[in-house]
């Protein structure tokens, strides 16, 4: 799972820039995402609130998130 910076005009897009592409959500503000992610992930380690605040201060476009061992 990542999170992505990029405005996608569309899904095929996003499926070809990444191949195992699924589903997209948002484009949400931060508190909103930070909130699903608690709710729907609560093995993500650090917390959702890190790494997304981690991603926000980020140059890098995209930032894969990481799960508890």
């Amino acid at each position: 799972m990542l999170l992505s910076k990029h405005t996608y005009q569309s899904w095929r897009e996003i499926q070809n820039q990444y191949p195992d592409y699924m589903t997209s959500l948002g484009p949400w503000e931060e508190d909103t995402v930070i909130e699903y992610l608690a709710d729907e992930y609560p093995e993500l380690s650090p917390r959702p609130q890190e790494q997304v605040n981690a991603f926000i201060a980020d140059t890098q476009g995209a930032r894969v998130l990481t799960f508890a061992a």
